[in-house]
């Protein structure tokens, strides 16, 4: 079941079907989704799903451990968003790389930060404008969430089997 369509407090969650031959399995609901992906391919197809309906000013904070596809789910959103994903790599010794398309894609790697609030001098809280979108690796080093909780999307990977993968899409409260 997807929330109605309106404004950007309210915006419409993708349907659950899946440009891959095989989709991952996993239902929407009006805050959460939950999937479980099977490949490197799976992750990337979902998280092009939820760009796609990207209007500009979303925040994606990710969270997972070493290898659980955080990288390969920003590649998912820069499909998502028309800009090429084949750029995206972790963009741990940059801290921030952006990436133009449709939206402009926005990728910081939090993982070389302490969380002590270093993460102000990258200026984050200026982004990701009205054109943009922010995807923030090892989001939980965050100091704080300066961005509209309307607009974020808090995504966790966990490892499920050799190249499975648990995905928790869940909204913030407004």
């Amino acid at each position: 079941m997807r929330p109605p369509r309106g404004s950007a407090r309210n915006r419409s969650w993708p349907a659950t079907s899946s440009p891959t031959s095989r989709a991952p399995s996993g239902s929407w609901s009006a805050r959460v989704r939950e999937a479980l992906t099977r490949s490197e391919a799976e992750t990337e197809a979902l998280a092009a799903e939820l760009a796609a309906a990207f209007q500009g000013g979303e925040v994606v904070l990710l969270s997972g451990e070493l290898g659980s596809g955080k990288t390969v789910f920003v590649r998912g959103l820069a499909r998502g968003v028309g800009a090429d994903p084949e750029e995206v790599a972790s963009p741990t010794f940059v801290l921030l790389t952006s990436y133009p398309g449709r939206l402009t894609l926005h990728h910081a790697d939090l993982y070389r930060l302490s969380g002590n609030g270093d993460d102000r001098e990258l200026g984050l809280e200026e982004l990701p404008g009205p054109r943009g979108v922010l995807a923030v690796e090892w989001a939980e080093r965050l100091s704080g969430l300066p961005w509209d909780p309307a607009l974020a999307l808090r995504v966790t990977l966990e490892h499920a089997g050799e190249d499975a993968r648990r995905v928790r899409i869940e909204k913030e409260a407004a």
